[in-house]
């Protein structure tokens, strides 16, 4: 099918009153910690990129959407853009847009990435007729990009100063080129930093129409509380004016950014309704595959009353259900034995099979993994139970007092290792 490209909204300003689009919250984590950012997933009040009320699984994010459409015919667009990076989570982000192209074969898809890990991504990305992405290009020198990222991870390995922001630009040279080469329309989003790459836009302007790109979007820092560039003014009118005269010498621009929500939805500008937010915490709140009955919520827990279990320590899961506004203990299930490896994890989400959901205090990569596979969230948190498990039946997020986030309590000055505190 071929694909009306003119009813992108926000590569074509005179649509933008009469088509939407919807950003699917589907790719939570990110590969990159840029000095300008704080992602918090559970703000209703700002609207800004790395925001979103809650994460959806893909097949969650599929039911959300035909809920969408049926009730907003203007979209047109379904994007992908957080609320942490959607190559950091390619799995997540890819079979989401498998779905949706097999779903909604007129609707024009598109991405908005770093590009740390996007040019292994392409070829797929061209096949599924994505015709749109967006790539965030902040520096063409790593001298300059040094200051903009505290860190780069690539796989498990962590880069940091100027060969973190090296291997960026590296990357992303390489995605905008086999992109170009693909025919796909590649849009660059450059925020522009005071004192930092202020007097780099014309350079990176440039060197995006040198490589192809399509149009470019200068966009200004909005300065966030609590991170390394917080303090920093917001580019002032005439600022954001030198920026774009000299970016507009070398390609077209966008003038229309509203700089959206992960979740954002409808028309460019317009602020997610009271009925939307609803229906994306309905969705979330569904099974991860909604189409499957899963009733229950699985706690590690030692006396009953807390979430307090490491799951590798745990001997028994407590299985709960929503019964009117309460929570009824259903059963305890003894664990598989210790040992089995992978085996013994599989074993578990066959145990499972009723529950969308397991509430530890922490758990280990592998059998996160094989859970999430066979359709069963895992949520590391500490506290009541009770508290859990109203945010896992309501679809909202845990309130910050009760999620593990592992943080080392260094405040804004801790920009992390990119691996997690141990």
């Amino acid at each position: 099918m071929t694909l009306d490209l003119s009813k992108h909204p926000c590569f074509n300003d005179a649509v933008r009153h009469q088509f939407g689009r919807i950003h699917l919250p589907v790719a939570p984590a990110c590969n990159i910690q840029c000095n300008f950012c704080d992602r918090r997933f559970n703000c209703v009040n700002e609207s800004r990129p790395g925001v979103t009320a809650s994460v959806l699984s893909p097949h969650q994010a599929l039911s959300y959407l035909q809920q969408a459409v049926e009730r907003d015919p203007r979209i047109a667009v379904v994007g992908i853009a957080g609320p942490g990076d959607p190559m950091a989570n390619v799995e997540a982000t890819m079979t989401t847009l498998r779905l949706t192209r097999e779903h909604y074969p007129e609707m024009l898809l598109c991405v908005a990435t770093n590009g740390l890990n996007l040019a292994p991504q392409a070829d797929e990305l061209a096949q599924l007729n994505v015709s749109h992405v967006t790539l965030t290009v902040n520096a063409v020198r790593p001298e300059i990009g040094q200051h903009i990222y505290a860190w780069v991870r690539d796989g498990r390995q962590v880069h940091r100063g100027v060969h973190g922001a090296a291997l960026l630009w590296e990357r992303q040279r390489e995605a905008i080129r086999q992109l170009k080469a693909l025919d796909v329309v590649v849009k660059i989003n450059t925020i522009l930093i005071p004192g930092v790459n202020d007097q780099h836009i014309e350079a990176i302007a440039q060197t995006m129409r040198d490589l192809g790109a399509d149009l470019l979007n200068c966009i200004p820092m909005y300065p966030v509380e609590n991170t390394p560039l917080g303090q920093l003014p917001e580019p002032s009118p005439q600022q954001v004016v030198d920026a774009r005269l000299q970016a507009g010498q070398y390609l077209p621009l966008m003038h229309h950014c509203t700089r959206c929500r992960a979740d954002a939805s409808g028309l460019l500008g317009e602020a997610l309704s009271d009925q939307q937010q609803t229906a994306l915490q309905q969705a979330a709140a569904q099974p991860l595959v909604p189409t499957q009955t899963r009733p229950c919520v699985a706690v590690a827990t030692l006396e009953g009353m807390l979430v307090n279990q490491h799951l590798g320590e745990a001997h028994r899961l407590a299985v709960y259900r929503q019964q009117d506004d309460d929570f009824e203990l259903v059963e305890t299930r003894r664990t598989p034995v210790a040992g089995g490896g992978s085996e013994r994890w599989q074993q578990l989400a066959d145990m499972l099979h009723d529950c969308r959901a397991l509430l530890v205090s922490s758990a280990g990569a592998a059998p996160v993994e094989v859970l999430r596979r066979a359709g069963i969230r895992v949520v590391m948190m500490e506290g009541l139970i009770e508290e859990g498990l109203e945010a896992v039946f309501a679809g909202s997020e845990l309130r910050a007092p009760l999620r593990r986030d592992h943080r080392c309590g260094a405040g804004a000055s801790c920009a992390g290792d990119g691996m997690g505190c141990m």
